[in-house]
């Protein structure tokens, strides 16, 4: 008996569900035999199956070749260049745009994850001026999306709006809106918000309290913090996991108490993960902790012996230290196993086009003006008190070359481009994929007071806002 498209269509879809990519491989090998290949819902579901199991090359392949596409491939190879945060998704959804096919609600909340990941602002307004036309935006899978782009694209404001529009809730919508306010560092609105769910009857769930412990955590309310994490079990029934333990080692990380969060790592009834070493040896860089970071760090590379990170951070307090032999047996230990460092990169979205800079960047094709108001920049800085922060410099250098270092990060780089690229007035909105550095903090704080401009910088941990000198941190980050 030969099955029809449908049911290929069907087994596939349980493939994708499943992660079954064998069987899937198999599935299609029938699909070609029986001549299906070319019909739209079995090429959909095809490019659905690949994707969702991960291989890219397969999904691509048969988008490529299908004759006829439907809005759910389209949507399955936007989700691939989505999830890798590749400039391609954009690419394709305005290719959609320009076919017969309607984006539907999935698509528009994949979309919207690319542009959250790129931080792409003025592509997410584009994005959400479709849905307004197309009448999805009351949609609660769309509404969601909405609130996660603006959020991690700089714009909390946008994201509270969505979220105040919003006719319907569920626990994701609630979540999203506590998450974005940690990662800006509105604490006390987090909690203000979890209180407001509780009233409204909404219950909170395991990743409620991951937005909520982070909250406390980004703005040093640790008391506070260490209270939600007790009430978990005790008031919600909901057992801390591994993510949750992490959470509250950053918690007392951040504050100093090195000794309470190894402590708690040392008691807990899970195995410590990966992430939950790699926050007590980030707190240990913060605070300058040798002894806890090298027992962390030793921890996580028996977990993940090819992890970049444990090696950097443990380089990196060597060298803050001035313990430069040792941080040079990090880096050596490094070579010898083959591991790279994630070079540290800064970009920014002007004119619809992302910009991306590494430090010492000669690439640019404005380099010459970029460098010039950096020097520009600094001559200002200066009279107003700057005064380069060398120790953030981790090589044994002189003292002259370490400022030079300094001048040319690539978040620097990515403020001046924008500072001589957008009319005045205009928030500069950059992206570090790394912790921001030390020192350029520093500047950028002064920066904006000499530009008087809003500057929001996204790093790998939080976002901070700079205006008239000062950051929305509180320098506690």
């Amino acid at each position: 008996m030969v099955p029809d498209r449908s049911t290929l269509a069907s087994v596939l879809s349980s493939c994708s569900g499943l992660e079954m990519l064998e069987q899937g491989r198999q599935i299609h090998a029938v699909v070609i035999k029986t001549e299906f290949d070319s019909e739209v819902i079995v090429g959909s579901a095809l490019v659905d199956m690949y994707a969702k199991c991960g291989n890219v090359e397969d999904a691509l392949n048969v988008f490529d070749k299908s004759p006829v596409r439907d809005v759910v491939s389209w949507t399955g190879v936007i989700a691939i260049y989505a999830q890798q945060g590749h400039i391609e998704a954009l690419k394709l959804f305005m290719q959609l745009k320009q076919t017969d096919t309607k984006p539907d609600r999935f698509t528009f909340s994949t979309i919207l994850k690319a542009c959250a990941s790129l931080a792409t602002l003025e592509q997410g307004k584009f994005i959400h001026s479709q849905i307004i036309r197309t009448g999805l935006e009351l949609d609660v899978i769309v509404g969601n999306a909405l609130i996660h782009m603006y959020a991690k694209c700089g714009s909390i404001e946008d994201a509270l709006q969505v979220f105040n529009g919003m006719a319907r809730r569920d626990i994701i919508s609630w979540n999203a809106m506590i998450k974005g306010y940690a990662q800006h560092g509105h604490g006390k609105e987090a909690l203000q918000l979890f209180e407001q769910m509780q009233c409204q009857e909404m219950k909170p769930d395991e990743f409620t309290f991951i937005g909520v412990i982070s909250s406390c955590s980004h703005v040093g309310l640790v008391d506070e913090g260490l209270l939600y994490f007790e009430s978990m079990s005790r008031d919600y029934g909901i057992a801390p996991q591994s993510d949750h333990y992490a959470c509250v080692v950053d918690l007392l990380g951040r504050a100093g108490r090195l000794d309470e969060a190894e402590e708690l790592v040392s008691k807990m009834p899970v195995e410590p993960d990966a992430v939950v070493w790699g926050s007590l040896l980030g707190a240990c860089r913060i605070h300058g902790n040798m002894e806890i970071g090298k027992r962390a760090a030793e921890c996580l590379l028996q977990l993940e012996p090819q992890h970049p990170g444990a090696h950097v951070l443990l380089s990196n307090i060597f060298s803050a230290a001035g313990r430069w032999d040792e941080a040079a047996e990090v880096r050596k230990m490094m070579n010898d196993k083959g591991v790279k460092k994630e070079p540290g990169l800064s970009w920014i979205e002007v004119n619809n086009k992302i910009h991306t800079f590494v430090a010492r960047d000669m690439s640019h094709p404005q380099t010459e003006e970029i460098y010039a108001k950096l020097e520009e920049l600094t001559a200002y800085l200066k009279e107003l008190g700057y005064v380069p922060h060398t120790n953030f410099v981790l090589h044994d250098l002189e003292e002259e070359h370490k400022e030079s270092h300094l001048y040319h990060h690539s978040e620097k780089l990515a403020v001046a481009f924008g500072l001589i690229s957008t009319i005045p007035g205009t928030t500069i909105r950059v992206i570090k994929n790394l912790r921001v550095c030390g020192d350029c903090h520093i500047a950028i704080k002064f920066i904006s007071k000499v530009v008087t401009r809003e500057i929001v910088v996204r790093d790998a941990n939080r976002f901070h806002h700079f205006k008239d000198g000062l950051c929305t941190c509180g320098d506690y980050w």
